[in-house]
């Protein structure tokens, strides 16, 4: 493209990224943090001020937007989650660029003893010279996925001002609530009016991915008997003690995901609280196929089930719901985006790489819901915790192949 985009993408990314905009997977409303608004108001202010149509937030709190077409041509959905994961500090993020990266190890103003080290992390080897965006040390940042709102955004501008450009329609779809498996219902699919899409909600340059995890999460509650310590003696069951019996009874030295890799699937504690009265275990399962999902929320139910055995005062439920499930199975059955994708990203000189995804996307529900969604790459790195970075020219790369795909599916 002629166009450089790296000083837009930067300014973007360092804007949103200073939004708090944390999700909440406890919160019943949608979304779930109101918080989350504001951004999703200044992007569809942002929309309306570079001439996008057809503007609006829905009562579901996902901002819609049209790019009118300028050639015959399928219309294309482009989507990026604005909330950032609740599972490390998203509240004063202070943005940061390092320009002309020199290849040192990469220090944090707010956390001293944090560091960056490219002997750490291989990719982060390669980008000498680069532009880099962190956080402060003492919060995430928020490329996951301010970059791919960023990207959309600058896409978006270009093709306006850029009249002469041929691609057909374009509707953008900005969504609370991703990192909580909830941003993505069955009226999206619906209100998008897309005959595919793509999210860019991915990770190293040339990652297109159309193969997720599935996904389920569970809570277990376990319910003892309280009673003062002082006169126990017989009567007293301990609920933190059956908890800990459940958690020692899980394969925790195979199955989780810091024990596994490639296609194998984990159990994953996220959440234990409560006291010895009553304990709540969250987990979430994940597996590429359907019958290793299905084993996994079997051998929950069973050990649950044999603990309980052991106390038959105690009262122990484990409750399973569905969160996603891997995009594969309709995507399989219709690989033109992906192939648009992977030709569109050869046609600029990339070397595509489609490993399925150890996580979901909003792609993962959309495609469920009928509207094909693989995932495309941002340049995001290290998320969800304070190491979290980025590069301005990757992302650069990303806005590239996002202009290249709307013009390569013209007739």
């Amino acid at each position: 493209m002629a166009e450089n985009f790296d000083e837009e993408l930067e300014t973007r990314l360092v804007r949103y990224a200073a939004v708090d905009t944390q999700s909440d997977e406890d919160s019943p409303s949608a979304p779930s943090t109101a918080i989350q608004l504001d951004l999703l108001r200044m992007l569809e202010a942002e929309l309306k001020e570079i001439g996008a149509t057809e503007v609006e937030l829905t009562e579901y709190g996902v901002v819609l937007a049209t790019i009118p077409g300028t050639a015959e041509g399928p219309t294309i959905g482009l989507l990026a989650h604005v909330d950032t994961a609740p599972q490390f500090n998203a509240t004063g993020v202070k943005p940061r660029v390092i320009r002309g990266w020199n290849g040192d190890d990469i220090t944090y103003p707010d956390a001293p003893d944090l560091v960056l080290s490219p002997s750490d992390y291989p990719y982060l080897a390669t980008k000498a010279g680069h532009d880099l965006i962190t956080a402060s040390g003492t919060t995430l940042l928020g490329a996951d996925d301010k970059a791919g709102v960023a990207i959309i955004m600058t896409a978006a501008r270009h093709l306006l001002t850029n009249p002469e450009i041929k691609h057909g329609p374009i509707r953008i779809a900005f969504t609370p609530d991703e990192e909580i498996g909830r941003g993505v219902g069955p009226e999206l699919s619906k209100d998008l009016k897309a005959d595919f899409a793509y999210t860019f909600d991915g990770g190293a340059v040339g990652e297109i991915e159309y193969e997720t995890f599935s996904a389920d999460a569970a809570e277990v509650k376990i319910e003892g008997v309280s009673i003062h310590p002082g006169y126990a003696t017989g009567r007293l069951v301990n609920a933190i003690h059956l908890a800990s019996k459940i958690m020692s009874a899980l394969p925790l030295a195979t199955m989780t995901p810091e024990t596994t890799s490639g296609r194998e699937g984990f159990l994953h504690a996220t959440e234990m609280m409560g006291s010895a009265a009553e304990m709540t275990i969250r987990l979430i399962l994940r597996d590429f196929e359907r019958e290793g999902l299905e084993e996994k929320g079997r051998m929950l139910q069973q050990v649950c089930d044999a603990v309980a055995a052991t106390e038959p005062r105690a009262r122990i439920t484990c409750k399973i719901r569905p969160q996603y499930r891997n995009m594969r199975y309709w995507l399989e059955e219709d690989m033109t985006p992906v192939n648009l994708a992977l030709e569109a990203a050869r046609e600029i000189g990339l070397d595509p790489v489609t490993d399925p995804i150890r996580g979901g996307t909003d792609g993962s529900r959309l495609t469920e819901f009928g509207v094909p969604c693989p995932n495309l790459f941002t340049g995001m790195q290290n998320i969800h915790g304070p190491l979290e970075w980025i590069s301005v020219q990757d992302m650069s790369r990303a806005t590239d192949l996002a202009l290249n795909l709307v013009q390569k599916a013209v007739k």
